[in-house]
């Protein structure tokens, strides 16, 4: 069996994106499930806390860091386990990146991820976030979530049905009792990619909305659109160190809408809802891009991502964060809710 290192008071900053993040109790470093799994239940059996960790592209963790065991996720791995006519399905290691997930697909022509490409972090995050980018939605083409039950010490497959995918939400997210282990997608076998349906993509292949396009058209494209806003990882570009987007945009219901009286741009969000951009209530409350903290800024590239400028520290991010946030509800009566997890600390 592969090792397992630990280390006391390990510094968590090198295993997120924001490069914020104090010291781990114990941090230990799992490259296979089964030692995910012995280290979780080793923890709850000892009483102590426990953190997993892959990424760290979707998480903000406070200077003080996390007194408990930290999982870090390095089991790797994709495989086909089902194979029909017309799809296939894949299984996903938790610890696999998620762009290299998305590369296997689209060079084997498997559609249904391409246009989430350049996404930072782990395949077994996505549930957890119910990740999305430029129309697609991971819950579009998850089957099954193998996880982890903390409370009944088992190993569950869960279907879509037990998942509570929603906008940027799951039963995952904001919840200790399960530990994603592995992803089973659907993926259709196809050249092209699934219908296009974001207006800025569609722009950008010179397509109509519902149109399709060779798939490494699709993953190219998506990738210089994220690079131009900083949300492709670049450890030499600094508008790059963030969580990518820090706030979701707001949904409201149809009686809300009408009584904000908002010259605003939105679109429909389910069951009649309203969905606005969080990047316009921003910048249209005062705040843009480049706007800077202690730190800090938003990123000169995309309104919607707080960056560590270098010499940042987790609260004076979220102090940025507390600014942005007071100054929209104050401007627009709305409230703007974080994306990311957040570990000892709070908005």
């Amino acid at each position: 069996m592969p090792d397992v290192t630990a280390a006391p008071q390990t510094d968590l900053s090198a295993y997120t994106t924001l490069r914020l993040g104090g010291p781990a109790g114990i941090l230990t470093v799992a490259t296979e499930t089964d030692q995910v799994v012995a280290s979780v239940r080793n923890a709850t059996a000892e009483g102590r806390p426990v953190l997993i960790l892959a990424g760290g592209s979707n998480v903000v963790i406070g200077d003080g860091g996390f007194d408990g065991m930290v999982v870090l996720l390095r089991n790797r791995g994709v495989r086909v386990v089902e194979e029909h006519a017309d799809s296939v399905v894949v299984r996903v290691a938790a610890g696999e990146p998620w762009d290299d997930f998305v590369a296997y697909a689209v060079e084997r022509g498997l559609s249904g991820v391409e246009c989430l490409s350049g996404i930072p972090g782990s395949a077994g995050a996505t549930p957890i976030q119910n990740v999305g980018a430029y129309g697609q939605e991971v819950g579009h083409t998850i089957v099954a979530v193998h996880a982890y039950d903390r409370e009944h010490g088992t190993i569950r497959v869960m279907p879509p049905s037990e998942c509570g995918f929603a906008y940027r939400a799951s039963v995952f997210k904001h919840n200790d009792r399960f530990v994603v282990l592995e992803v089973d997608f659907r993926l259709a076998r196809s050249a092209e990619s699934a219908p296009i349906r974001y207006a800025e993509l569609a722009r950008n292949l010179g397509v109509e909305a519902g149109d399709r396009v060779p798939l490494q058209l699709a993953r190219d494209t998506v990738l210089k659109l994220r690079a131009g806003k900083g949300m492709v990882l670049d450890s030499d570009d600094r508008d790059t160190w963030s969580v990518g987007s820090f706030f979701t945009n707001p949904v409201v219901g149809a009686d809300e809408w009408a009584a904000l009286g908002l010259d605003a741009p939105h679109w429909p969000g389910d069951d009649g809802t309203v969905k606005i951009p969080a990047a316009w209530l921003i910048e249209n409350a005062g705040f843009p891009k480049g706007f800077a903290g202690d730190g800090v800024a938003i990123s000169s590239k995309h309104t919607l991502a707080l960056t560590n400028r270098g010499a940042g520290t987790t609260e004076s991010l979220l102090a940025l964060a507390r600014t942005v946030r007071d100054g929209v509800r104050e401007r627009f009566g709305v409230e703007l809710r974080p994306e990311p997890v957040l570990i000892n600390c709070a908005l």
